[in-house]
């Protein structure tokens, strides 16, 4: 069984905080934070709740604590999928809808494709059809050779944006999933180190050579705000919008319908 003092020792290492550091936020002494990590003081679930809010334990790894304390778990987790989500999946649909008729996908902890709006077909009509077999990963779709790295003008800058969300990603909830995507692709290899253009000023955008032009987006990331559902944290909606008036009109150009010959991730219905 783990111990309950030793993961949280190691999620304060990793927030780089003293052990004062973790006392002076969750309200408790020094003392008794090294009492907990060493195994002499057993905490109520209360009190692992109350050090892991201040150490940002994903609500995964929260559970985890409580079990190792002798608790048991408080988080659920419920497939996206199910009939007690259908509210959730309703509203994400109508987010996605609404966004068109610029692209937006869903993806989970995994950067797995759950969920898309019409427009992202147009882009996956470039894939190679092996990357399309579930569960359709956004990361191989956008850097891998057979998928849309070749389209992408800009791919050092899009290479190193999401470097670094993978590296966050993976420091803050030490995901070992997420750890070998970084390492497929990042891993023993130099940043590419480009040079921002004005635009990175905002955001960085993806050029994309796309029927004949250049078409430039950047994108949002909108979570759940204070989630009391495993999936509900570790869903993200990925968003993106265009980076000038060219790029819109090419969008808002686009057949509303999807390409019939393509073999696409889940998409909301209705």
């Amino acid at each position: 069984m783990e111990d309950v003092g030793s993961l949280l020792r190691g999620w304060r290492s990793s927030r780089r905080l003293s052990q004062l550091d973790l006392a002076l936020a969750a309200g408790v002494s020094p003392r008794y934070v090294s009492l907990v990590e060493t195994g002499r003081s057993r905490p109520s679930a209360a009190m692992v709740l109350r050090l892991a809010d201040q150490l940002d334990v994903p609500l995964r790894h929260r559970n985890r604590l409580l079990v190792a304390a002798g608790f048991a778990p408080c988080y659920r987790e419920r497939p996206l999928d199910t009939p007690d989500m259908a509210a959730v999946r309703d509203a994400v649909a109508r987010v996605l809808r609404a966004h068109e008729p610029y692209p937006a996908l869903v993806v989970d902890r995994h950067w797995n494709i759950l969920m898309t709006n019409a427009p992202v077909d147009h882009f996956l009509a470039y894939v190679d059809p092996d990357l399309l077999d579930a569960p359709v990963n956004m990361v191989r779709l956008g850097l891998d050779p057979r998928g849309l790295a070749p389209l992408i003008v800009n791919l050092p800058e899009v290479r190193s944006f999401l470097r670094a969300r993978l590296s966050r990603q993976v420091a803050r909830t030490g995901d070992p999933v997420v750890g070998a995507l970084y390492d497929e692709y990042f891993a023993g290899q130099a940043p590419d180190g480009a040079a921002p253009g004005p635009q990175a000023e905002v955001a960085t955008p993806m050029v994309f050579r796309f029927q004949g032009h250049e078409l430039s987006l950047f994108s949002t990331v909108t979570t759940f705000g204070t989630p009391q559902d495993i999936t509900l944290e570790e869903i993200s909606i990925e968003s993106y919008y265009p980076a000038d008036a060219g790029s819109a009109a090419i969008l808002r150009d686009l057949p509303g319908g999807r390409p019939a010959s393509q073999d696409t991730p889940a998409r909301p219905s209705g």
